[in-house]
């Protein structure tokens, strides 16, 4: 069983994947931390995250183990994996990974901004896990601010609006909802809440 769970930043969609693949026994692949990966490669390297040739040839050589994930959830790397993922050769360079993640023995859930329009159109289960930007700005910030980073929520909302602008109208697998996925809206739901709905979403789609 392939489950797709796409949605814009904060959103809640990684935690939902995270249980989700528990839940059911399967592996769990949160695709947005392969772009963060090149992004960070191409930071360290000291070339701009929007040079395609360096973002191509960092994701076309990625290494998905070289980096802590704590290290590829820092705010610089979030702005840098957004402008990453709008280069199409980026992109194209790691649809085969992910595609086989998915296909490999028993299934898999994954999340990102177009695993149930691209990546895995066929999955049994397509889940569009949204919330306000100003929630997922509050999210965002006490991520940031349990991590030790104190960032200003002003600042942490215009980034993620900013990301939502950029993701939506990319020309590269552009975040939409696929027709066939269901949206769960998480603005007022806490973490349990929204697992059970998520899981209610899925055991639709099997019966």
């Amino acid at each position: 069983m392939i489950i797709a769970i796409d949605g814009p930043a904060a959103s809640g969609k990684g935690t939902i994947a995270k249980r989700l693949a528990a839940h059911y026994g399967l592996r769990h692949l949160d695709t947005g931390l392969l772009y963060r990966a090149v992004a960070k490669t191409v930071l360290d390297a000291g070339e701009a995250p929007d040079d395609a040739a360096a973002a191509t040839g960092a994701a076309q050589t990625l290494d998905p183990t070289r980096y802590d994930e704590a290290v590829l959830k820092g705010p610089g790397v979030g702005e840098a994996a957004s402008l990453v993922s709008a280069i199409p050769a980026v992109r194209a360079a790691l649809v085969d990974f992910q595609r086989s993640f998915a296909a490999a023995a028993p299934g898999a859930v994954l999340d990102g901004r177009d695993i149930g329009t691209v990546i895995c159109p066929d999955a049994e289960a397509k889940i569009f896990v949204t919330a306000t930007p100003e929630v997922r700005a509050e999210r965002r910030a006490n991520e940031y601010r349990n991590a030790g980073k104190d960032i200003p929520l002003a600042e942490v909302l215009a980034d993620i609006r900013q990301r939502d602008e950029r993701d939506s109208n990319r020309s590269a697998a552009p975040l939409r909802q696929a027709d066939d996925a269901v949206l769960l809206d998480t603005t007022h739901l806490n973490v349990e809440q929204a697992v059970a709905a998520a899981i209610e979403i899925v055991e639709a789609k099997r019966s």
